[in-house]
């Protein structure tokens, strides 16, 4: 019989109600695609990506190749646009051709590569202020003048990134990339353009513009407003395997950390570290137990963490579940009692849980 330390209950109808909202947003020039990498943010990357395509959702953008491939398993249509952000490592190019792969080339070297060994259309990602990847000003004017270059590589779609979208304020830096994203792309005239990810679409719709990338936000994380306006799709339990009573004094977990100021009754629960509920948690985040707020006690391990019910009104038995996300703990109150942004939670989800997908 099996019985898992925690539950993942992810809510597919939710999921769909973001997308919707993502599009009204965007408004009906613009296609809002579905980035599903790092396993959908730990959420399950094929039913949320089966529920996005029944939504009419045609682009997916993932990290990695092996993503990509996993995904395309997933969605085999021709019509489905699967874009891998890193690119096509060398010697991978036969690989994207044949899996119908479409790499964001984020250099000269990439884009002279695949030239040489696709010749087929790829995006093209320019720099516009984070600094980690894409074209510089300097390589598209390197990319024009090599005429064979450019004749050989169509491109359909040039994209950039936001670096403090979701920073309120932002202090203009927002607006700027906007700007330098615009000057950019008019030498690509016939290109689709991408700038927006889930705070810049969610911060002005101005900033759509042909296809947005949101993340964060379909999976019902805060990408920076004052007020969020997703709905939650990830709910996690976990699982009580000892109630203890623990006298005044005493210590609790490794390094011994706490200290027990008066007589308590603590819960070990079956998550840990291994499970993404992270170590920075110890001492600072809570557990829930029928609605009561249950402090985490001294550090996380890998396998268990020790919580607080002193105040429950009724404490839990063993093979009990309290709650990690739910009602009464969003993603990003949990991150931030953990010292973390809502992508490191969810993006941490451990595969020790037993999932389940409602519709």
């Amino acid at each position: 019989m099996r019985t898992p330390p925690g539950i993942l209950s992810v809510d597919l109808g939710a999921l769909a109600a973001n997308y919707r909202l993502l599009q009204e947003r965007a408004g009906h020039r613009c296609e809002v695609a579905g980035v599903v990498k790092a396993n959908a943010y730990g959420t399950g990357f094929a039913p949320v990506s089966r529920t996005l395509e029944a939504l009419g959702c045609r682009t997916f953008f993932v990290a990695t190749l092996q993503e990509g491939l996993a995904l395309r398993d997933v969605l085999p249509g021709k019509n489905i646009t699967i874009a891998v952000l890193g690119g096509a490592p060398p010697k991978t190019e036969h690989v994207f051709v044949q899996a119908l792969l479409t790499p964001v080339i984020n250099s000269l070297e990439a884009a002279r590569r695949w030239a040489a060994e696709a010749r087929g259309a790829a995006f093209l990602h320019m720099d516009t202020g984070m600094n980690r990847l894409g074209f510089s000003a300097d390589d598209l004017g390197v990319f024009f003048n090599e005429r064979e270059l450019r004749d050989r590589l169509p491109v359909p779609l040039v994209m950039s990134h936001f670096a403090s979208a979701d920073d309120y304020p932002d202090g203009g830096q927002t607006a700027t990339q906007y700007a330098r994203f615009t000057e950019l792309a008019a030498a690509f005239p016939d290109a689709r353009r991408s700038l927006a990810n889930s705070a810049g679409l969610l911060r002005d719709p101005a900033y759509a513009l042909d296809l947005a990338r949101p993340g964060i936000a379909l999976y019902g994380g805060n990408p920076g407003l004052p007020e969020n306006p997703m709905r939650p799709v990830a709910f996690l339990e976990a699982r009580v395997l000892q109630i203890r009573e623990v006298k005044e004094g005493e210590t609790i977990g490794y390094g011994a950390t706490y200290t027990f100021p008066t007589d308590r009754v603590t819960a070990t629960v079956a998550i840990g570290y291994a499970d993404g509920f992270l170590r920075s948690a110890g001492g600072h985040a809570k557990l829930y137990w029928q609605g009561k707020p249950c402090p985490v006690l001294g550090r996380v391990s890998m396998d268990l963490t020790s919580i607080d019910i002193t105040d429950a009104d009724t404490r839990p038995r063993e093979g009990d579940m309290v709650e990690v996300l739910g009602l009464h703990q969003g993603v990003d109150d949990l991150a931030q009692d953990a010292g973390t942004i809502s992508y490191e939670i969810l993006t941490n989800f451990g595969g020790r849980y037993q999932r389940v997908y409602n519709s």
